[in-house]
């Protein structure tokens, strides 16, 4: 493999997604090489313009008026992930609450479809918050957790995973691709191995959606949940999206019952009856200023398809990888994220006993990762805006300080937000 920066040139300048670049703010021209997309994504550059109309027209003169538009709004937008996305169905995924307020309603949801079971799997390093809600819900049910043993760099074993499983566990919950390595799941076989013995899966696709294809449909997928604040570009705070196969949702009851969810709201009924579909799995009034910007987030990658984005991100990890082995294994990196290309989502992460000064360093020159717990580095890598050369040029600069050893004079302890 040829690993010099004409080489990462020539990428980029036979790139098919290069246009997307220049529709995001800062893309170019505000001197970062920013590999922290994962966590939280660029703003599209029509993001502001698109709050302004909503803002100034919608609210500011249209006020009440307007929630004759606003009030399809979560459905319209999921449906935008859907088929955009997704790889689901109009009417199975609704832009709504939080990621783990939506995690706590389908997993609720789905233990009470599956009485008398009393066993709630997930994988025991999963993202702390999927973890946490599989622990509470457990606790007030009276039910019993099994947490699944992964390996920090490779992910779970599908073989592990199937030895948990048998008649008493009612939901399993995971990621379809993991937080700290990018190790991607087999989401179709999981499913049905789940399935075989009864259970219910409910997916976290925050690290997926916008960066691999996820095909619900096609993957037999019953329940998922996701963040818009990554890939999908959404903002801070954004909210998530959760998807409920068309053939489960009338069979699911959610447990907080809001009058978003309830037939025919404003008839005001003095008992809760949920309305047929998707939208039995709203609450409250929804953010709709937040929603503007997930849908321009999300057009902008159902425009791109994530097919193709897909596979670029593949390119830019095996770089990544490449670089990691000619230029920093000689000082103690190795790489802490899937080998194979197709075992590994958009990020890479590299592991190294000083893993959080490294990155203090790199964050002063200029390069833009985060750090994860024990010892890694996480280098996110969207591809609607991330060029080869952008890859080349962080990697050169790590290797420049691991080789005079800047980073030995930065703090080893922890900030708050890493």
């Amino acid at each position: 493999m040829d690993l010099s920066r004409a080489a990462a040139e020539a990428c980029d300048a036979t790139d098919p997604l290069a246009g997307f670049r220049g529709r995001f703010a800062g893309a170019g021209t505000d001197g970062l090489l920013y590999l922290d997309g994962n966590s939280l994504g660029r703003m599209p550059a029509a993001t502001p313009a698109a709050l302004a109309r909503a803002v100034e027209e919608e609210w500011g003169r249209g006020l009440v008026g307007s929630w004759r538009e606003w009030i399809g709004q979560a459905g319209r937008v999921g449906d935008l992930l859907a088929t955009g996305v997704l790889g689901a169905r109009p009417g199975e995924v609704l832009v709504c609450d939080s990621t783990t307020v939506d995690l706590y309603k389908l997993l609720v949801a789905a233990a009470d479809a599956r009485p008398g079971r009393d066993v709630l799997v997930c994988c025991a390093d999963d993202f702390p918050t999927d973890r946490y809600v599989v622990a509470g819900v457990a606790q007030a049910r009276g039910m019993t957790v099994r947490e699944v043993p992964a390996d920090l760099d490779e992910g779970l074993d599908p073989a592990v995973l199937a030895g948990a499983l048998d008649e008493r566990v009612a939901v399993v919950v995971l990621s379809a691709v993991a937080y700290r390595s990018g190790a991607l799941a087999d989401v179709a076989a999981t499913t049905r191995a789940a399935r075989e013995v009864g259970a219910l899966v409910v997916w976290d696709l925050s690290h997926a959606a916008g960066a691999v294809p996820v095909d619900l449909a096609a993957n037999g997928v019953d329940l998922a949940v996701g963040c818009t604040y990554k890939y999908l570009n959404g903002g801070p705070g954004a909210p998530a999206f959760l998807y409920v196969r068309r053939e489960l949702q009338e069979q699911l009851r959610q447990p907080i019952w809001g009058w978003f969810g309830q037939r025919d709201q404003f008839a005001m009924g003095r008992a809760y009856d949920p309305v047929p579909g998707i939208e039995r799995f709203a609450v409250g009034t929804p953010p709709v200023l937040a929603t503007v910007a997930v849908e321009v987030g999300a057009g902008l990658v159902a425009e791109a398809g994530v097919d193709r984005l897909a596979a670029k991100g593949r390119a830019l990890g095996g770089l990544v990888v490449a670089l990691a082995d000619a230029w920093l294994a000689p000082h103690g990196v190795a790489l802490a994220s899937p080998r194979d290309p197709a075992r590994r989502g958009s990020h890479v992460t590299l592991t190294h006993p000083r893993a959080w000064q490294l990155t203090q360093a790199l964050v002063d020159r200029g390069v833009v990762p985060d750090f994860r717990t024990p010892d890694r580095v996480r280098l996110g890598l969207p591809p609607l805006y991330t060029r080869f050369t952008d890859v080349w040029d962080a990697m050169d600069r790590l290797r420049e300080v691991l080789a005079t050893g800047a980073h030995e004079g930065y703090p080893d302890v922890r900030a708050r937000v890493t």
